[in-house]
């Protein structure tokens, strides 16, 4: 078995890298004569709103990635390719992100960039829950001891609750790229508040 700070290493810089794109994808107006600044940045408003969904969903997934890796105590092969399957959603979000944001405003598009935006998020959901269904379920020999059955059945249940609303966000893409953008918020400000399903025993595990 591959020791499980590689494995860590390798998926801190990989969504690091996804992070990174974000900003780069964000649009630097060229200083030109006459053309006031405040207008073009203001015009240029959903390449900075979709940034903001997508920094805060990815700074997430980066939290709720070491949370999970910390209740393992070794990794397998299986483990190694869902992970890999997730790293792989991640990095697809930068490009679902600069898509919204170019038709966000477009009069034609706009339903299909943002059913491939919230498609992105549903994706990287159902990696997630693989991942974790993988280890708190199929394999729980490879967690650390002091996860118990219930915190197991707490992170289960919390995963799969997760994946509705960014099914909810793709789907709602049929109505208006605004409202997918809207749930998709919501989801990562959700997301980004403390829980406390890790409880005492979980809290105790090493880092």
């Amino acid at each position: 078995m591959m020791p499980k700070n590689r494995l860590e290493a390798f998926s801190d810089g990989v969504i690091a890298v996804a992070i990174t794109l974000l900003a780069l994808n964000l649009p630097i107006p060229a200083a030109t004569p006459g053309r006031d600044l405040a207008s073009t940045l203001g015009h240029d408003w959903p390449n900075f709103a979709a940034f903001v969904a997508s920094f805060a969903t990815i700074g997430i997934i980066w939290i709720n990635h070491h949370a999970m890796l910390r209740r393992i105590a070794r990794v397998d092969h299986t483990t190694l390719v869902l992970n890999t399957f997730l790293l792989m959603t991640v990095c697809l979000l930068p490009f679902s992100t600069a898509l919204l944001a170019e038709y966000l405003t477009a009069s034609s598009g706009q339903k299909l960039a943002a059913a491939i935006y919230g498609g992105s998020f549903t994706l990287m959901s159902l990696g997630f829950l693989a991942m974790q269904r993988h280890v708190l379920v199929a394999h729980p020999e490879l967690l650390h001891e002091q996860v118990t059955p219930e915190v197991r059945e707490k992170v289960l249940k919390r995963n799969r609750v997760g994946l509705l609303p960014y099914a909810i966000a793709t789907a709602a893409a049929a109505i208006s790229g605004y409202l997918t953008y809207g749930i998709s918020l919501a989801i990562a400000i959700y997301y980004g508040i403390p829980r406390t399903t890790a409880d005492v025993a979980e809290r105790e595990l090493p880092s």
